[in-house]
């Protein structure tokens, strides 16, 4: 199996990503969002969500597709980069038809990112622009690292970021792959540089350091405790493959292994971390239980190495608590 032509979500035929970031602030949101609706589901595993529009995604609720799919920084603030998005899908003429009312379906999630060293003395709530912005911007070209809702992640000791990553399936089928990195553990092991993900990696995509040598006694994870202690990690995994809600329910469960892989420790109490999967159903399965398998399994490698990818982007910028990865060991 190979990645797809550039290695990011958006290889999964019609899809777009727009990116909106506020320098000042040290913020910013990420849109997922098709051609037409998608069929989506989520997963939460860490024990400090914060969401919008998650209920209905359950396999048993009415609405069975989403306009788009949002990550935000900004904590609860940031949950209004949802209304926006939905503003600006509105005049686009975009949402479910309730009685001749156009109503948007955008679930999203948010990453904590108050504390790192961004001017978080606002006026008014930013988030609400940036979610049109990001929208406004979608296309199938984006930047990942201190871009959009990776603005102002941190992981344990390094700047986090957006991270992105896709692989084609031998039927043609396309999985990828779209992270906010904001964990309270850590990507690399021990001092680096090497990634947890490195097994999983394609070529030289997050650095080609290789596995790690050396591991430190894993019962003493290195973490923001004591430092920053607030986090989360969040992604979408998407497919063309034809899935229904319950089947991309299960694949983004399936997709929170690549979140285990890639950084330790993961879904802790102190962690939001969440996982949308999403299908744009173009493509049938021709072998249901097989190959629901294997994009499970698949969507976990893409998951971990669109993590790798988003620290190994990141970037510094003036009053970082944390360097970036490059800064310490490119």
């Amino acid at each position: 199996m190979r990645p797809g032509k550039t290695n990011m979500i958006t290889d999964v035929p019609g899809l777009r990503v727009g990116n909106a970031s506020d320098p000042l602030v040290k913020t910013g949101v990420s849109v997922l969002l098709g051609d037409g609706p998608l069929t989506a589901g989520v997963h939460v595993m860490g024990g400090a969500p914060g969401t919008r529009e998650t209920d209905l995604l359950a396999p048993d609720k009415q609405v069975q597709e989403v306009d788009a799919l949002v990550l935000s920084g900004g904590s609860a603030f940031g949950l209004d980069a949802g209304s926006g998005v939905a503003d600006g899908l509105r005049e686009m003429g975009r949402g479910l038809n309730a009685g001749g009312m156009i109503v948007p379906i955008v679930p999203g999630a948010i990453i904590f990112d108050l504390l790192n060293g961004g001017d978080k003395d606002w006026a008014e709530n930013p988030y609400k622009r940036l979610g049109r912005e990001a929208l406004a911007a979608a296309g199938t070209e984006f930047s990942i690292g201190t871009e959009g809702a990776g603005t102002g992640a941190l992981t344990a000791q390094l700047k986090g970021g957006l991270g992105s990553a896709s692989v084609v399936l031998p039927s043609g089928v396309t999985v990828g792959a779209l992270v906010a990195v904001n964990a309270i553990g850590s990507a690399i092991v021990g001092d680096g540089p090497e990634f947890w993900a490195a097994p999983w990696e394609v070529g030289v995509e997050f650095g080609g350091r290789g596995v790690a040598r050396d591991y430190p006694d894993p019962h003493v994870p290195v973490t923001k405790m004591g430092k920053l202690q607030k986090n989360t990690t969040i992604g979408i995994v998407a497919t063309d493959a034809a899935l229904s809600q319950a089947q991309c329910t299960r694949l983004a469960v399936a997709a929170h292994d690549g979140f285990a892989r890639a950084l330790v420790p993961s879904h802790t109490l102190m962690d939001g971390d969440l996982i949308f999967a999403a299908a744009t159903g173009a493509r049938p399965m021709e072998a249901p239980l097989t190959d629901a398998v294997l994009l499970g399994h698949v969507a976990a490698i893409c998951m971990a190495r669109a993590i790798a990818r988003g620290v190994f982007a990141a970037q510094s910028v003036a009053g970082d608590p944390f360097p970036c990865w490059k800064s310490q060991f490119g």
